[in-house]
């Protein structure tokens, strides 16, 4: 019997190239993408379902799946703000990854970021540990956590920290004290959490940058 992955932050950069790693995967049967607005994919075993992600509860049959992806994340640029943001990357992930939990997924699939520490002075990674911290408290069968560093691709959104990486990624490749700072390709982490999905695993495993490049 086929499997059931459902992906939020589908509309995002990893979460595109990840709808598209999935769909190519044939023991997963369906694919469920939970968007603020439609999103429309043109392959049949991909489902979308647009969902109010303050009320996110009323949706909860929607994670009755095999697998939760979370790719969900946005700028402090685009939420305006510290608490807005971490309403987006930490409170709406943490509310989906426990209704996940009480609908039977077994395996959470999580894009976090290098250097994530709930310690840290800097307030995204700071967030991002504890989001990290709150996961792995929660008792799923299974957890991966996904550690890349600053994402490349194709974005709606110019960012301007991300062209600069893209001109000095062949320094940070020649430099060997700079490698575990180099940037990776959205597409990269797409492809390593799909192939990560469909391997033989328990328990919590996490993948620092270093892991995360596809080899």
């Amino acid at each position: 019997m086929g499997k059931t992955a459902v992906v939020i932050g589908a509309t995002g950069l990893v979460g595109r190239a990840l709808v598209d790693q999935l769909v190519g995967i044939e023991a997963l049967t369906k694919v469920v993408t939970l968007t603020r607005r439609p999103a429309h994919h043109d392959a049949e075993k991909v489902e979308n379902q647009v969902v109010d992600f303050d009320r996110l509860e009323d949706y909860a049959d929607y994670f009755t799946a095999d697998m939760l992806f979370s790719c969900l994340g946005t700028t402090l640029k685009q939420a305006g703000s510290i608490q807005a943001q971490r309403k987006v990357d930490l409170d709406y992930q943490l509310k989906a990854a426990k209704l996940a939990l009480k609908q039977g997924v077994s395996h959470y699939l999580l894009v976090s970021s290098s250097g994530a520490n709930a310690n840290s002075r800097n307030a995204y990674l700071c967030m991002k540990g504890e989001l990290e911290d709150r996961i792995k408290a929660l008792p799923f069968p299974r957890t991966s956590l996904f550690q890349p560093s600053l994402l490349l691709g194709a974005r709606a959104d110019f960012r301007f920290g991300e062209v600069l990486a893209s001109l000095l990624f062949p320094v940070l490749l020649v430099l060997p004290w700079l490698r575990r700072y180099r940037p990776i390709k959205g597409t990269e982490v797409a492809i390593k959490m799909a192939q990560v999905s469909q391997s033989d695993g328990n328990g919590l495993a996490v993948f620092a940058l270093q892991d995360v490049f596809v080899e």
